[in-house]
């Protein structure tokens, strides 16, 4: 395990997609063992930024995984070191359900290499964190969309990566599911994982430790989820029409009507 510092950089990145320049400049750092959310307006970039950090996009700039250039990494170290749930992931919904969690393990396998001791222990662990190790017998496709997105993010989880990028990872979860969530996340900042995720949902983001915000393919701001800058920013980027308050210990988003005067 790397020692407590920057788990990615990202120094003046620019993304084009279609010939449109969607993100610009993005300069940016993420402590490592910590959970950072990234939170803005529809279009914002959150998406394509989240993409780039994989290595799934071209960029210009500069992208370091723990000091090292992100793209001029072994494809298999940085497969090792970096995991990624994206939206609308797929898989074939003929594969059993302990297949698709048993891809994690990939990048720590020789070519062509059967499943050891460790591979299927690390799977069963991540079946059952996500409370889907009942069916794991069970194809893909007889799942529903909550219980398909539970074990897509167990095969993230099997990678044991130092680095996990989740993109809408509560697409589809009721809300005891994304509690759930929650305290995976928890456990694996408690392990030292480093966790970006975007997400839609304001309240559950502000659970992170640090918040970026976006708008119009730019970051507007980076700080704790406490502090009240950090609010103020989110408010903002959402025209003020959402206010941040504290509610039993935890900060919640309620909508703030054009009629209310605070």
């Amino acid at each position: 395990m790397n020692a407590p510092g920057l788990a990615l950089r990202l120094h003046d990145v620019h993304v084009s997609l279609a010939e449109q320049e969607v993100l610009h400049g993005i300069d940016l750092s993420f402590v490592a063992g910590r959970w950072t959310s990234i939170v803005g307006p529809n279009g914002a970039g959150k998406s394509t930024l989240l993409k780039a950090m994989a290595g799934l996009l071209s960029v210009t700039g500069r992208i370091f995984l723990f000091d090292q250039a992100l793209m001029a990494m072994d494809r298999k170290l940085r497969a090792q070191q970096l995991s990624w749930l994206g939206q609308n992931e797929t898989a074939s919904d003929d594969l059993r359900v302990w297949d698709v969690v048993m891809l994690g393990r990939m990048p720590h396998q020789d070519w062509l290499a059967a499943p050891d001791a460790k591979d299927q222990a690390v799977v069963e662990t991540a079946l059952r964190a996500t409370q889907a190790w009942a069916w794991r017998e069970r194809s893909l496709g007889q799942l529903s969309g909550g219980e398909r997105q539970r074990v897509l993010l167990a095969r993230a989880m099997a990678v044991q990566a130092q680095v996990m990028l989740m993109d809408e990872p509560l697409a589809n979860l009721d809300p005891p599911h994304q509690v759930d969530w929650l305290e995976q996340v928890h456990c694996l900042t408690a392990q030292h994982t480093t966790v970006i995720s975007v997400l839609h949902e304001v309240s559950m983001a502000l659970h992170a430790d640090d918040m970026v915000v976006m708008q119009a393919g730019r970051v507007v701001h980076q700080g704790a989820c406490a502090d009240a800058a950090t609010h103020r920013a989110v408010e903002a980027v959402f025209d003020n029409r959402i206010a941040i308050h504290s509610l039993d210990g935890q900060w919640v988003t309620l909508p703030k009507l054009a009629r209310d005067s605070s």
